[in-house]
Formats: structure tokens, C-alpha cells, sequence
């Protein structure tokens, strides 16, 4: 396994000066970057009592803006994310496509597989993380990395934005 310790003292000294929630969630950006790679990585926050989210962090401002709140989306994806609280993984764009109604654009911006990780807090779901990069690119391997070395990570960069 590759040793991440560099990376995860860079988001240590990141998160440490953090005073707004872009700068704790660009923190975690630069940790998913330098461990797994993602060309467009997003943070979606959700408030399950009032059945809402809105995206709250984005690399690709352009083309997935932050956004106000927008009812959830009930499905196959919710489930799996939520009910079950695992990470939805397609690696190929006819996978997303199942499931996510952007596929076009994604596979426009030269992504065709993608991770969303749960966040969660105090047996709650607050956000996800999702990462997406090329055709194939999160391997088992890769998503062991996010276990071990982002998923921490995620929930501070959280708790930082909304400190």
C-alpha cells in the first residue's frame, strides 16, 4: 500500500486554518487528488429532516455549480448511499448512466466512472462525497484507499464548513 502520509499531513495543515467551508472542503479535494485521483470532485450536503440537499463544494464550478436546496431523490442510488450507506461505484459510463441523469455531461467532461461515499455523523447522513475520474479508475484498491484515508478526512472537512 502506498504510504499517504505526506498528503494526509498537507490536509492536516489545511484543515487547521480552514475558516469557511470552501477552504476545509478544498483540504479534502487536495487529499482525494494526491491519494486517488478525481477530475471533478463535488460535496453534496443533505438535511434529512427537511428531505433536502444542495451542493456545497465543487471543482468544476462551470459546469456543476454550488447550488440552493433541491428535494431529495429517491431511488436505486438513494438506497444504496443511504439505506444501506455504502458507496455507490460504476466504473464505466453505461453504469452511471443507471442511475445518474447527468451521465452526458459527466462523460463530457471526461469522466466515466465514479465513487459516491456516504457521510456520515452521529448515525446520520450529512453529505457525500463523489469523485469521478476515467473509465475504470476506482479499483478495489483505490476504494480501500478511501476507506483508510479519506472517510475521516470527509466527516472533519464537514464539521469544519459548518463551524
Amino acid at each position: 500500500m502506498t504510504d499517504h502520509t505526506q498528503a494526509l499531513l498537507a490536509f492536516d495543515a489545511a484543515i487547521a486554518k480552514a475558516t469557511t467551508a470552501e477552504a476545509a472542503f478544498n483540504a479534502l479535494q487536495d487529499l482525494a487528488r494526491a491519494t486517488v485521483g478525481a477530475k471533478l470532485f463535488t460535496i453534496m450536503l443533505v438535511d434529512m429532516e427537511a428531505e433536502l440537499s444542495r451542493r456545497a463544494f465543487t471543482s468544476d464550478p462551470v459546469s456543476y455549480p454550488t447550488s440552493a436546496t433541491k428535494p431529495l431523490n429517491y431511488g436505486p442510488w438513494f438506497d444504496i448511499v443511504h439505506g444501506k450507506r455504502q458507496y455507490f461505484v460504476a466504473n464505466t459510463i453505461e453504469d452511471i448512466a443507471k442511475v445518474l441523469f447527468d451521465h452526458e455531461l459527466i462523460n463530457q467532461l471526461g469522466c466515466q466512472s465514479v465513487v459516491n461515499v456516504p457521510i456520515i455523523i452521529k448515525d446520520e447522513l450529512v453529505g457525500c462525497m463523489n469523485l469521478l475520474d476515467v473509465a475504470g479508475h476506482y479499483t478495489p484498491e483505490r476504494l480501500q484507499i478511501i476507506r483508510e484515508v479519506l472517510s475521516i478526512p470527509a466527516k472533519l472537512a464537514v464539521l469544519a464548513a459548518r463551524a
